[in-house]
């Protein structure tokens, strides 16, 4: 196999010049028409392919390397797509239609005296209990509080911790009233609210201690909490529904605290 030169001689000026040009960079002749064609692998022969292997399972039975699923739309190789932080929190809005709607269909359609659906000695009022207030300011502010913190928590840990954090606070902490102290018509809206409060707020203030930094509206999420402690005192009811819901929502927020957001 032929190699070309290291160099050739320009005719016209003399000058020594690569062979691998067309023209002198010197007096710009045309020294010919193509340069001659590389070998990239240096005269070397290539060595054999070997024939790709369909995947499945070896001979011996065990199973060859995983396979990578599809990618799933607007998703880049590499990058796993975590979840929509916009996306609707479905759990809190339940919560606010069924809040609203009890209360719509007791005072206006059925046209009943909410006050007297709190308990009356039905056991399955301690579940609608949580759902009613005493007038429709208080009910409306204790669903802006519900809406609130309960949209905030379900973006940060998912819907079924903010129905159980309800739960917990509106149904548990009117329970725990009557217990307490029977013969009262209790409500737990704002009871539900402050439990969802506090359930957000405690891992948020634990992380700060540790030294971690977040953009959470502490301020603003206290100003909305002074509010709805004060609606027991605005309709002249029992302050102790308020206060055991804040309770059990501080200890499920220490619960959550150990939790890793999803």
């Amino acid at each position: 196999m032929s190699h070309p030169d290291l160099f050739v001689v320009c005719k016209s000026c003399g000058s020594e010049v690569s062979p691998y040009v067309t023209e002198c960079p010197y007096c710009g002749t045309r020294l010919r028409k193509r340069a001659p064609k590389i070998e990239r692998d240096g005269g070397v022969p290539k060595p054999p392919r070997t024939p790709r292997r369909r995947l499945g399972r070896k001979k011996d039975g065990a199973p060859s390397a995983p396979r990578l699923s599809r990618l799933r739309p607007n998703e880049i190789p590499g990058i796993r797509i975590e979840r929509d932080p916009s996306a609707r929190p479905w759990a809190t809005i339940l919560l606010v239609a069924l809040t609203f709607g009890m209360y719509i269909a007791l005072a206006f359609i059925a046209d009943a005296d909410v006050t007297l659906t709190a308990l009356d000695g039905d056991p399955w009022r301690f579940v609608t209990a949580p759902f009613l207030n005493e007038n429709g300011w208080a009910q409306f502010a204790s669903v802006v509080g519900v809406a609130v913190f309960g949209g905030l928590l379900e973006r940060r840990h998912g819907p079924l911790v903010v129905l159980l954090v309800f739960a917990l606070c509106g149904i548990g902490g009117v329970a725990a009233s009557e217990a307490l102290v029977p013969d009262e018509s209790y409500f737990g809206t704002y009871g539900a609210a402050l439990g969802l409060l506090a359930a957000w707020a405690v891992p948020i203030l634990l992380g700060r201690r540790k030294g971690h930094h977040d953009e959470a509206d502490l301020l603003g999420a206290a100003v909305l909490g002074v509010v709805l402690v004060l609606i027991p005192l605005a309709v002249d009811s029992s302050m102790l529904v308020a206060g055991l819901g804040l309770v059990i929502g501080a200890l499920c927020g220490l619960v959550l605290a150990a939790v890793k957001p999803r």
